[in-house]
């Protein structure tokens, strides 16, 4: 015996004005009696502190309880019999009812390392003390609602850079602060969720050769204790742009594709928030280079030049 939720929508997309319509199919070898069919929706947001996270002592590991966003359920069948075979009861539930305040802001569905908005429907044939209950449960995906949207299109917020070896915070190569280097270009500050991260780029001048360079996508998340503050960064993405020695002068387009699976609308809520970053990479050719093949692109290398632009992610109708 056993049963599954089919929702309305194969992407499984919702809004949290609409209804969360479809099917509970139960599939039976004999007919059972049960004390009704329930379903209930969960929407949190989960928050985990792991030891060693900067500027969190120890004690508060794992102490962060999650914040309840929306917790409901309804009867959609009282009780009764279901006959053997399959049974689809079809069901429709308004996620957020009008007039009353629930207990959160629905926040779009995330799936971080220390922070997780997540909903789920679960489904429920109650049995009495007897029998075992069957249960089942999947997860549904929360995108902002439209009349909350902004009316007009996002334009894309350009902003400039420039890497030289003055730009630098790290220790540089001889060799690199000698010969120097100048990158300039521009990249996008804030754009949709839904299109590209786009820009450009040009190499000026460079005394070394350049081995690559690399835009890669970083997600913040911040977490609130008491009056501490975690903070974990995460490599999301990365994307090269160049391959080998660039020509001087030439300017090359920046063009990303967000992963909509790590990314989501940017979030500053009290206990919590939810940024990105993008870091533009310039890897020289050197030694140095030959002896550390990979790398963590949150730090630094001495055959590096970097430079970072927050990145601020909305959604558009």
């Amino acid at each position: 015996m056993s049963i599954e939720i089919k929702l309305s929508r194969s992407n499984r997309i919702y809004r949290p004005n609409e209804s969360l319509e479809g099917k509970i199919i139960a599939n039976l070898s004999s007919s059972i009696s049960h004390q009704g069919i329930r379903l209930t929706i969960n929407g949190s947001v989960n928050l985990q502190v792991r030891g060693g996270t900067a500027g969190v002592i120890e004690s508060f590991y794992g102490v962060v309880k999650p914040i309840p966003i929306v917790n409901r359920t309804v009867t959609v069948q009282p009780s009764g019999r279901i006959a053997s075979g399959v049974t689809e009861i079809p069901f429709s539930v308004i996620l957020k009812e009008r007039g009353k305040d629930d207990m959160e802001k629905f926040y779009e569905t995330f799936h971080g390392t220390d922070i997780s908005i997540q909903y789920l429907v679960t489904a429920e044939v109650a049995r009495g003390y007897l029998h075992k209950s069957l249960s089942t449960a999947v997860e549904f995906i929360i995108e902002s609602e439209k009349d909350s949207l902004p009316q007009e299109p996002i334009s894309p917020e350009m902003v400039f850079f420039y890497i030289t070896q003055d730009t630098q915070k790290h220790p540089l190569l001889p060799e690199l602060k000698s010969g120097g280097f100048r990158i300039s270009g521009k990249v996008c500050s804030q754009c949709s969720v839904l299109d590209p991260l786009i820009g450009e780029l040009t190499v000026e001048a460079s005394g070394i050769p350049i081995q690559s360079i690399d835009i890669h996508l970083f997600r913040v998340e911040s977490i609130l204790i008491g009056d501490k503050i975690a903070t974990e960064t995460t490599s999301i993405q990365t994307t090269q742009i160049a391959d080998g020695d660039v020509c001087r002068g030439l300017t090359l387009p920046i063009y990303v594709i967000l992963p909509r699976l790590l990314t989501c609308p940017t979030i500053f809520a009290g206990p919590f928030s939810i940024e990105f970053k993008t870091t533009i990479v310039i890897t020289f050719k050197s030694e140095q280079t030959k002896k550390h093949p990979k790398y963590d692109p949150k730090t630094p290398r001495s055959y590096m030049a970097m430079e970072s632009v927050p990145l601020e992610l909305v959604r558009k109708k």
